[in-house]
C-alpha cells in the first residue's frame, strides 16, 4: 500500500464549506481511481486540513497527488486562500484498521 499525504492551510473562507465541497466532490472522484482504497480528510484546527489518500500500488498514490493539486488549482482557488503546505507520496510500512473503518465519514 501506498499514501499520498498533503497538508493545506486555508487562510481565508468557511472551513465547512470548503469540507463539504471537497466531501461531495473531490472525494467521489478519487474513490474511482484503480488501486483506491481509502481517503481521509483531518480538520486540525486553525485553518490546518491534512489529507490521506490510500491505494494499492505507488503509481495511483503519484496520481492522486497530481489531480489533488489540479483540482484545488482549478475548483478550491475560485472561492478560498488554500495553500498547499506539504506534501509526500510514500509506502505504507505499518497499518492497522477496524471494521468501523469501512463506514463512511460525510462532512
Amino acid at each position: 500500500m501506498f499514501a499520498s499525504v498533503r497538508r493545506y492551510r486555508l487562510r481565508s473562507g468557511s472551513i465547512d464549506d470548503l469540507l463539504h465541497l471537497v466531501d461531495t466532490d473531490f472525494a467521489e472522484s478519487v474513490q474511482e481511481m484503480d488501486g483506491f482504497l481509502e481517503y481521509q480528510v483531518l480538520e486540525c484546527g486553525n485553518g490546518e486540513i491534512i489529507t490521506i489518500t490510500t491505494f494499492k500500488d505507488r503509481r495511483s498514490a503519484e496520481e492522486s497527488a497530481t489531480m489533488a493539486a489540479d483540482w484545488v488549482r482549478d475548483t478550491l482557488t475560485r472561492r478560498f486562500d488554500l495553500a498547499r503546505l506539504e506534501g509526500f507520496v510514500g509506502e505504507v510500512a505499518i497499518s492497522r484498521a477496524s471494521e468501523d473503518v469501512t463506514v463512511p465519514a460525510r462532512y
